[in-house]
């Protein structure tokens, strides 16, 4: 369902901004590419400190340009940086800034809908030729089915909270379904008495099934079925196959468990299709799929062992980033960073986000490009 949203001035319009974005914005440059007098989403982007403007402002307008038939651009910068006043008047923070990506906005051939700033003291519009201050409206308005977006771009992204106990719980899981899995290579279970330990063994037996049965209770997994995930995230061929599976779905996990056994065993080529998949390519996948993997890859890192949490962390980034969220996605890149600064997969993800680049499903109308 499209909500319909409507402003008749700077004043309306900047109050349903966290709307559209899905928070309030802070520290940040928020563009809003329009068809026409409609806009279907926000993009945000850090605030330009310390880089090449130019370089910013391409991207930025790059960016905005990609959304399908999008013909003009708002601008919205929200910063604690304050309004100076000078004899000639009011100087907003980030006027050079905002006049450069304005400037490449209009050398693109979009209009201008709208450039305004909000500070701590107010908000004003880079477009008066002597800015005002105005007081900022207490709150966004309410939207049926956008939910509370009181939060900033990292609402959310916190990894829950999880007793010791429960992670103590998974630890111990995943020792016993780690040495189990020693010892299946020789055939010999015997003396084996942990039954939820075999039961977990089952389970990764058939990798898609299990893939596909975790996402139905993702934020209440059992401790062994904790640690079987996590044992399959700590493998690149196979967490691999669980993203592209959950980004499509179990016949496509099928498809690329394939494809990744037969690459390692003949370095065939993995088809086009799942590598685009990973990519950003292709049709885009079911949200709400994404977003209850997600969940699941976000309860599993809050239960794993410091040196077990690279993988979920890692799929959680990638998640993210494939739902727009790639503030949410660099703060899970982070956390990696800390424990790992050279695991592979986020290395590659680092890349694709400080590129600015996004799935090319996000830029598709009814999508909403959020970073």
């Amino acid at each position: 369902m499209t909500t319909v949203l409507r402003a008749s001035g700077s004043a309306e319009f900047l109050s349903i901004v966290p709307s559209l974005a899905g928070f309030t914005p802070t520290q940040s440059l928020v563009l809003l590419p329009f068809h026409g007098s409609r806009t279907c989403g926000a993009m945000r982007l850090d605030l330009p400190r310390d880089v090449d403007l130019r370089d910013y402002a391409d991207s930025a307008i790059g960016l905005a340009s990609r959304v399908d038939r999008t013909d003009a651009v708002a601008v919205v910068v929200y910063t604690d940086d304050e309004v100076h006043s000078t004899r000639d008047g009011l100087v907003l923070p980030f006027a050079v800034e905002v006049d450069e990506v304005l400037g490449r906005a209009e050398d693109a051939g979009l209009r201008i809908v709208d450039a305004l700033c909000v500070t701590a003291d107010g908000w004003a519009s880079y477009l008066d030729g002597e800015p005002e201050l105005r007081s900022l409206a207490h709150g966004a308005p309410e939207v049926p089915g956008v939910g509370d977006v009181s939060g900033d771009q990292l609402a959310g992204a916190a990894l829950p909270s999880v007793d010791l106990a429960a992670k103590e719980r998974v630890a111990r899981a995943l020792r016993d379904i780690t040495e189990l899995l020693e010892r299946s290579r020789t055939g010999d279970l015997s003396g084996v008495e942990n039954p939820q330990a075999l039961a977990a063994l089952v389970l990764l037996e058939d990798l898609p099934a299990f893939f596909e049965s975790v996402l139905a209770s993702p934020d209440d997994l059992p401790p062994f079925a904790t640690a079987a995930l996590l044992w399959c995230l700590d493998r690149p061929l196979f967490r691999d196959v669980a993203l592209t599976q959950w980004a499509t779905d179990a016949l496509g996990g099928a498809r690329t468990l394939e494809a990744q056994l037969a690459f390692a065993d003949t370095r065939s080529t993995v088809p086009d299709d799942l590598g685009d998949v990973f990519l950003g390519r292709g049709a885009a996948p079911d949200p709400e799929r994404l977003r209850r993997a997600l969940t699941l890859v976000r309860a599993a890192a809050a239960r794993a062992p410091r040196a077990s949490r690279l993988g979920p962390l890692t799929a959680a980034a990638w998640l993210s980033w494939a739902l727009g969220r790639s503030s949410h996605a660099a703060h899970y890149l982070d956390l990696v960073r800390e424990i790992d600064p050279e695991y592979g997969l986020a290395a590659l993800l680092e890349t694709m986000i400080s590129a600015a680049m996004l799935p090319e499903w996000a830029f598709r109308r009814g999508a909403k490009p959020v970073t």
